[in-house]
């Protein structure tokens, strides 16, 4: 939201007061509490009649600093409030002397140099991050409209701003406004389905503002040296937090918001769907996995949309007997082809539901200020909304999803969320407005902790549309309505590619668009795209994705990167694992793994697909593509050539290549399997080894399946001498030196080995392999 007029004006009817000077302060144990006048002081007459403001600054852990900003300290704090951990026990260091006021945590620290001044320095290791500075902080009054609470930070000189969830605008945010409030805009708009009001920039910090309700952020637009950030009210809380790498950033604001929960395996693979209004019964669904099946198209999940319910009666979780007689048996016919079942819900119940009376009767609805239900005909008719702030009424939604899992369903499409209303009452007195996206993640708690309790922790998953903060503990999230253009082919990438910014481990989206049917190159170039994301899944809005409704290339393509993501399974997976543990993205932003590469800063149209693999989708008709390789002896994975960076590259490729490099001094641990993504990643495991440096010593893990302990390699190069040293579950397993020459020893054998001819496998039992390199990249 913009107040001013240019630099020196204000809008018609807006004042805006900020603080004159730290007049007192106070030093706790835990805290500095500083506070402000509104207004100069000139002598004891200039006290009265004026604001004051309360600020707060503290630390839930090290390298992080909390700052509250209080005008009313009396008013009563309102739910909901996002979870935020705190380290127990951690108290930052606090300083409150005559001329300034500073608090430190770890490397992090706030300082008020001059209390006569209002200034406010973030500086760690010895450099100022960001500044609130003179007329930066404020409460701004604007008539009709109430009080908001404002805060500016700088920004420097070819800094630049990522992240505030998953929007599909420019991917570099400065000079955007941006409201985090959730809308169901599609992905060609500057509406978002996951807002979350956080931030980080290419200066080694991030921000995260902790308001549930909509923030209105101004990035470099209507002050082009600041980030704005506004609330209407009067209190307003941001952290500041301290990586100094993105990655470090990540992990700490997932350490302070949540980590995401790690999807089981065979969520990775291929998921199919009906689509959304096209025709089906069991018989299509039968003809679609047969026709799967027949062409050697690997499938793991298949997915239910709307329609599986009867029309005017959604939600009421009751199979449309018209056209799935008997689901029960319908279901097990599915799991035993080895399929996992996901089935389409949202939280909105229509007037000819038969869940609906029972609702009512109940109290389960959101209601209007005169205790009716709140109702709408936007998407079904005489609709209500599922107020989930009630206990009552979560456990009664749960109750009919465990019915559907005791059938035989896997995973829920937990579908909207976004639509919700303001003028409603909630059942535990919530905040309308901070209740607003905060439902997103209530609703898919419910959701995610019935599929915890019925299917245990590691085998519960969603495909959640969306979100906000805390929503990334609850994977997996996707991109919601796309055309099937090559230009939403990009907007989805750069939505995903800046959710991925803001906390959220794994992000899928409809491969060949949702709108509209995709023209055959489309199709085909987003499967590659598809499969090669951390979740995959082929539907539409009118019309069918099965591949061989498009072209026989279309089926050769899907078949292909199907596989190949399967054989990927060993590091994809041990990226997921990363992502559970530490917060980084399954899918990054190059900046993400390049922080020191000014490039890297702007790439929005390739992504790093863990640490290892560089991956560039073809967006375009005509099969080229343009993309950046960083420093280094990178490999295509494709082809073996490699490609000597830093270099923009334009390539050509045909439907069966994408450019998928390989960065330098990897070890790749590729699986044995290519027909399902679950499986022992340990057994029969290649590791394949590209461009280790001479003096490198680098540990890669498969991770563990169905109960197995991990698989762990080390490998050392010193000069011509390279040393593979496995630990952990050693069954089979081999090695493939790339683009490289190498005499082999283990046990009393030795023979040569040449990158992509031959593997070297040592014998049942063999831990350690010794290779002296004959020919090698330097």
């Amino acid at each position: 939201m913009k107040f001013t007029d240019g630099n020196w004006m204000m809008q018609p009817g807006v004042r805006a007061l900020s603080p004159s000077m730290a007049y007192e302060a106070e030093a706790e144990h835990d805290s500095l509490v500083v506070h402000a006048p509104l207004f100069p002081i000139h002598g004891r007459w200039s006290m009265l009649d004026g604001p004051l403001v309360t600020v707060r600054y503290s630390a839930p852990c090290e390298d992080v600093i909390r700052v509250n900003i209080s005008h009313f300290l009396g008013e009563r704090e309102r739910s909901p409030q996002f979870e935020v951990n705190e380290s127990v026990g951690f108290n930052p260091c606090v300083s409150a002397g005559d001329q300034s006021l500073c608090l430190r945590s770890g490397r992090l620290s706030v300082c008020i140099p001059d209390r006569k001044r209002w200034a406010v320095d973030f500086a760690a290791d010895g450099r100022i991050l960001t500044r609130s500075g003179e007329r930066s902080m404020a409460m701004v009054e604007k008539a009709g409209d109430g009080v908001h609470m404002r805060e500016q930070l700088d920004l420097g000189v070819g800094e630049y701003v990522y992240g505030l969830g998953e929007r599909f605008t420019p991917f570099i945010k400065n000079g955007q406004t941006v409201d985090t409030w959730n809308r169901d805009g599609g992905t060609g708009s500057e509406q978002a389905y996951k807002n979350v009001p956080f931030y980080m920039t290419n200066r080694g910090y991030g921000v995260f503002v902790n308001q549930p309700e909509n923030v209105s952020f101004e990035i470099a637009s209507e002050r082009v040296s600041k980030v704005q950030f506004s609330v209407k009210g009067n209190s307003l809380e941001y952290f500041v937090i301290y990586g100094p790498t993105p990655k470090e950033v990540l992990e700490m604001y997932t350490a302070l918001t949540g980590r995401p929960a790690l999807p089981p395996a065979w969520s990775f693979g291929l998921w199919l769907t009906t689509s959304f209004t096209t025709s089906y019964d069991e018989a299509t669904v039968t003809e679609f996995i047969q026709g799967m099946e027949d062409r050697d198209l690997p499938l793991s999940v298949f997915h239910f949309d709307c329609f599986w319910m009867r029309e005017f009666h959604w939600c009421d979780f009751k199979w449309d007997e018209r056209v799935f007689p008997d689901p029960p048996a319908m279901l097990s016919r599915l799991k035993a082809r080895g399929l996992k079942v996901c089935v389409w819900i949202n939280p909105y119940i229509a007037e000819r539901s038969r869940l609906f009376a029972d609702g009512v009767s109940n109290g389960y609805f959101l209601k209007r200020a005169d205790g009716s239900v709140w109702q709408t005909d936007q998407w079904q008719p005489g609709m209500a909304i599922v107020d989930f702030t009630n206990p009552a009424a979560c456990e009664w939604y749960a109750s009919k999803l465990k019915a559907l899992l005791d059938m035989g369903v896997d995973a829920f499409k937990t579908d909207f969320g976004e639509r919700i209303p303001t003028d409603v009452v909630y059942f535990d007195g919530s905040d309308p407005y901070k209740q607003h996206n905060y439902y997103s993640y209530d609703y898919n708690k419910v959701v995610f902790d019935l599929l915890v309790r019925e299917r245990g922790e590691g085998d519960a998953v969603l495909f959640a549309r969306s979100g906000t903060v805390g929503s990334q503990k609850l994977p997996v999230h996707w991109g919601g309505d796309c055309n099937s253009t090559f230009e939403s082919m990009a907007e989805s990438l750069r939505g995903g590619l800046s959710l991925c910014l803001s906390g959220f481990g794994f992000w899928s989206h409809d491969i060949g668009g949702f709108e509209g049917t995709p023209d055959p190159t489309v199709y085909k170039r987003w499967i590659a795209f598809g499969m090669l994301s951390s979740h995959s899944r082929l539907h539409g809005s009118t019309s069918y994705r099965v591949p061989w409704v498009y072209d026989d290339e279309a089926v050769d393509t899907l078949r292909f990167f199907t596989k190949l993501k399967c054989r990927l399974m060993p590091t994809i997976f041990q990226a997921a694992v990363e992502a559970h543990e530490s917060g980084t993205p399954v899918m990054r932003a190059m900046l993400v793994e390049f922080p020191e590469d000014p490039t890297c800063a702007y790439l929005d149209r390739q992504y790093m697909l863990g640490e290892s693999l560089l991956v560039a989708p073809v967006m375009s008709g005509d099969g080229f593509v343009e993309y950046y390789v960083p420093e280094g002896a990178w490999t295509n994975y494709l082809t073996g050539d490699v490609v000597l960076g830093p270099v923009w590259r334009r390539e050509n490729h045909g439907f069966l290549s994408v450019p998928i490099l390989v960065r330098p001094n990897t070890v790749l641990a590729v699986g044995n399997v290519d027909y399902k993504p679950d499986y022992d990643y340990h057994e029969g495991v290649t590791f394949e080894i590209y461009e280790i440096s001479d003096g490198a010593s680098l540990v890669v893990t498969v991770p563990a399946q169905f109960g197995t302990r991990a698989l762990s390699l080390d490998v050392t190069r010193k000069g011509n001498s390279l040393s593979a040293s496995a630990s952990g579950i050693v069954g089979s397993w081999r090695l493939l030196l790339v683009n490289a020459v190498a005499s082999v020893v283990y046990g009393n054998a030795s023979s040569s080995v040449i990158a992509r001819g031959s593997l070297i496998e040592p014998a049942e039992g063999v831990t350690a392999v010794e290779l002296t390199m004959k020919n090698t990249r330097k």
